[in-house]
């Protein structure tokens, strides 16, 4: 068993949709999160910039003493995944990819909608995933989310403007027959409720997918195989950084996580990092 926290990050507030899933699903570990809000987005950067970024990222973990890294962000994944496990071979490294081979496996018209950054999309790291499971009959229908990630951090998920620029991306998809929408960017599942609408309003059967849950059940099972499970019944302590934003990330921190069922009686604090 080890008490040492679990690293979680991504460019902004996105990645707090995974820390739901491994806060729900693991209620006994402690959870250090960082947000890099002042080089978010990451979906416009390019590789080199994303690994520089995400390496001092990982160092700042490190330097909390976590246990293991949850990179939930696709697009770091993407580009850094395999460098970072380079650099740190005694840290365990979880990724995001987007969803696209449970997709081809349930989807009946073989027609699938992948929303995602540019960087992700254009990544070798997608195309080689992506290829892997794809067979004769599958389309992927691929669009680039540009402004999303925005509407989150600026807290405007559930805005006018959010569902225009939804509908503008999902339409297309829609009346093309997909029946699968891979959300590809942590971002993405708090607009979850949008997308829905959205679906309904066109008489669609799509289906959403959002990896976080998967991710969580991932983190799990590496706990329990390295013995590094925490199962103290002591509630979780819960710590949130961040290097620009602190009166936003505060704010999203308690309108959409904290006071759940699993969290009410865990302690947690924000910081204000200023040298990351």
């Amino acid at each position: 068993m080890s008490s040492k926290p679990i690293g979680i990050f991504d460019s902004g507030v996105g990645g707090l949709s995974v820390w739901k899933e491994i806060s729900n699903l693991l209620p006994y570990e402690n959870l250090v999160y960082f947000a890099d809000q002042k080089n978010c987005p990451y979906g416009t950067k390019t590789e080199k910039e994303i690994l520089e970024l995400v390496a001092k990222v990982c160092d700042f973990l490190i330097s909390r003493e976590c246990k293991m890294i949850i990179m939930a962000c696709n697009t770091a994944t993407a580009h850094a995944i395999q460098t970072l496990r380079n650099k740190f071979p005694h840290i365990p490294f979880v990724g995001m990819e987007p969803a696209v081979k449970p997709a081809i496996i349930n989807s009946r018209t073989h027609k699938i909608g992948v929303l995602a950054t540019q960087a992700t999309l254009r990544s070798e790291f997608f195309k080689k995933r992506s290829s892997k499971y794809l067979h004769e009959q599958s389309q992927l229908f691929l669009q680039p989310g540009h402004g999303l990630v925005e509407l989150v951090e600026n807290s405007k998920a559930s805005s006018p403007e959010a569902k225009a620029l939804l509908e503008s991306y999902l339409l297309p998809m829609i009346n093309k027959g997909a029946d699968h929408l891979v959300l590809g960017c942590s971002h993405y599942p708090f607009f979850h409720k949008i997308i829905q609408e959205i679906i309904d309003a066109h008489s669609s059967e799509m289906t959403i997918l959002d990896p976080a849950e998967a991710i969580a059940r991932r983190t799990k099972n590496l706990l329990l195989e390295s013995g590094n499970l925490n199962d103290s019944p002591l509630p979780p302590f819960f710590q949130f950084f961040t290097n620009a934003n602190i009166v936003a990330l505060e704010s999203f921190i308690n309108k959409e996580l904290v006071q759940t069922k699993n969290n009410l009686n865990s302690s947690y604090e924000i910081k204000l990092v200023a040298d990351q």
